[in-house]
């Protein structure tokens, strides 16, 4: 089995004349810390979409732990090992955390249909899920509308749902846009304390952020990688501070 969680060969993707992914060769290692960065338009959105199967590239291929996946779609993606949480939150927002983390629990041992029955039929489900919410710090809140909690425990009860899926790649879209600080804060802990056998990758816009979780740091322009190595590497680069970093930023 290969050595690599997910990795692109190649991968291509253009709209008509318009290239909006060139030649892009990525790796992420299982059980690592990556990030993905790069400016406005650098084709990151682009890319995350290929990699779960919302886009088809044009050329290519990508790979889940030494599998190819390319021909395959979202749902079968999800089902090999890889989830995704998104800028926006995507949850059931009328029902209950705990709800929402079962529905995923339920989604990946095949008892989604069988959800329709009363939820307290499934106690081995909800244990699970009580379960994934304690280690979250969330089990306090099993019961709460996710209509009423803070926006940034919103985005806790996502990642708790994407890790009801046990993947094996977490790819984390923007996990703290919109979160307050302090919120902020909780959520980079509990994305540092997740299983050190996942693979997660953080698109992230705020460089604290980056430079504080990731081990290895990807940036991309214009649809191509510009320089990928360690957070001293990027940090010192000239050409990441030319093109995104700004100079002199974070030292």
């Amino acid at each position: 089995m290969s050595e690599f969680a997910l990795e692109t060969r190649n991968l291509d993707k253009a709209f008509g004349s318009l290239a909006v992914a060139r030649s892009i060769n990525f790796k992420i290692a299982k059980g690592d810390r990556s990030a993905l960065i790069g400016p406005n338009g650098a084709g990151k959105t682009t890319f995350i979409n290929l990699l779960t199967g919302v886009l088809a590239p044009s050329a290519g291929q990508v790979m889940l732990m030494g599998r190819d996946i390319t021909e395959l779609g979202r749902a079968e993606r999800v089902k090999l090992g890889l989830a995704r949480t998104f800028q926006i939150n995507s949850l059931f927002t009328g029902l209950s955390v705990l709800e929402n983390v079962c529905m995923s629990i339920a989604e990946r041992t095949g008892l989604a249909m069988s959800l329709f029955r009363p939820l307290g039929r499934h106690s081995a489900v909800i244990d699970e899920g009580m379960s994934l919410l304690e280690r979250l710090g969330m089990a306090d809140h099993a019961a709460t509308l996710v209509s009423e909690l803070p926006y940034g425990r919103q985005r806790l009860v996502e990642i708790a749902v994407a890790l009801g899926l046990e993947p094996k790649v977490l790819l984390l879209d923007e996990p703290v846009a919109g979160v307050p600080k302090e919120e902020s804060n909780i959520l980079l802990d509990i994305i540092a304390g997740l299983d050190d056998d996942m693979a997660v990758l953080i698109i992230e816009h705020d460089m604290d952020l980056v430079f504080r979780f990731a081990r290895h740091i990807t940036v991309l322009v214009r649809g191509s990688i510009l320089v990928e190595g360690a957070p001293r590497e990027i940090r010192n680069d000239q050409r990441v501070k030319d093109v995104y970093l700004g100079e002199g930023s974070h030292g």
